[in-house]
């Protein structure tokens, strides 16, 4: 049996505990909804537009840029329907990656390139307009001619994080359409 000085000191310490959890809440309470009311989201954590449910997209099939687009727009839940006659629609033309050189070494070899990857985009609209974009993504590029293997292998990993750069990048300009019309 516990002294009535030892009862009291546990008593106090339980009180203690249970008023810094209930504070904690409290606190994580008032933080959720502060982010939430000022507008915050997570990066990419925004919700599709309700136009673009339904969407069709022209391209390729077995380009890149279409799995790419197509991979995004399921995660996001978007039905992608096949009908051609459907609107609306995203028409993505053939993409394309310049190269603009940044730096020699002093050799005149390249040491360093920006690669600009090109998507043209138009969008076909429910009610008929259609809008053209070219949605651009740069990256800077070191090139090293002692390791072309291993370059060649960077640039296709960097291409690959470019196409899906854009496919969000669509993603953000059909949301920005859809709410303009």
């Amino acid at each position: 049996m516990l002294l009535p000085t030892n009862q009291k000191r546990l008593d106090q310490h339980r009180r203690v505990s249970l008023t810094r959890r209930f504070g904690f809440g409290i606190v994580a309470l008032c933080l959720s909804l502060t982010l939430s009311a000022c507008g915050f989201h997570l990066r990419d954590d925004y919700q599709v537009a309700a136009e673009i449910q339904q969407l069709r997209i022209v391209s390729d099939d077995r380009s890149d840029i279409h799995r790419a687009v197509t991979d995004l727009f399921q995660r996001r839940d978007v039905t992608l329907i096949d009908d051609p006659n459907h609107l609306p629609a995203v028409v993505l033309g053939e993409d394309r990656l310049e190269r603009r050189i940044l730096s020699m070494l002093a050799s005149g070899q390249v040491a360093e390139y920006e690669l600009i990857y090109i998507l043209p985009v138009t969008i076909l609209r429910a009610n008929g307009e259609s809008d053209e974009h070219n949605i651009q993504i740069l990256r800077d590029y070191q090139d090293d001619p002692n390791y072309a293997l291993a370059k060649t292998r960077e640039l296709e990993l960097i291409l690959g994080e470019m196409r899906r750069e854009a496919a969000r990048r669509l993603l953000l300009l059909l949301n920005q359409s859809a709410r303009s019309t």
